[in-house]
């Protein structure tokens, strides 16, 4: 890469083959780096690509005169530890439910008209969530969550790259995550 310093700033100007350069950079490295810390190569890649999504929708509050690649570990490290807490918490709401599954088991089986109607307008929530996404992100959410393709059958499908194809799907949920919690 020419000059990285550049390269971000071309990036806070919302330069998508400015991103796309610190993506193709920085991956092998941030990637490995997790890989080694976690010891879970689907771990590393899922924190990894989290990792992009999260530096480039706040690439703005990124202050030059430190090293972008320690930025990334940062906001790396950050996820990782979010990721353990949040599993921590359930191991233990498990092992606390366990003595409910018991009694839950008749219901579990059977739902509830109750059940079944939320469950539907949770669905048709869902959808209208999903309508309201841009068209790339709206076609990967399909391809990969309701056609089940891999990584690769995407590619093919969008004529993109794999990377780009992992930080559409990951903006994609990350924005239906916020529509769905903002109530949007």
């Amino acid at each position: 890469m020419k000059d990285v310093n550049l390269t971000v700033r071309q990036a806070k100007n919302q330069d998508q083959k400015a991103f796309n350069d610190l993506f193709n950079f920085h991956w092998d490295y941030l990637y490995k780096h997790l890989l080694k810390k976690t010891g879970n190569s689907q771990m590393a890649e899922e924190i990894s690509i989290i990792t992009f999504a999260r530096a480039f929708d706040r690439i703005s509050t990124f202050d030059e005169a430190f090293e972008f690649k320690t930025w990334l570990l940062t906001i790396s490290k950050n996820i990782h530890l979010d990721q353990l807490r949040r599993d921590r918490k359930k191991v233990s709401i498990k092992t606390m439910s366990n003595t409910t599954d018991l009694q839950n088991l008749t219901t579990e089986n059977h739902p509830s008209p109750e059940d079944i109607l939320i469950t539907y307008e949770n669905l048709e929530s869902l959808k209208n969530h999903i309508k309201s996404l841009s068209d790339d992100y709206r076609k990967v959410i399909s391809y990969r969550f309701f056609m089940g393709l891999s990584y690769n059958e995407i590619c093919n499908k969008m004529n993109q790259p794999i990377n780009t194809v992992k930080v559409k799907i990951m903006r994609a949920k990350l924005l239906l995550n916020k529509k769905i919690n903002d109530g949007a």
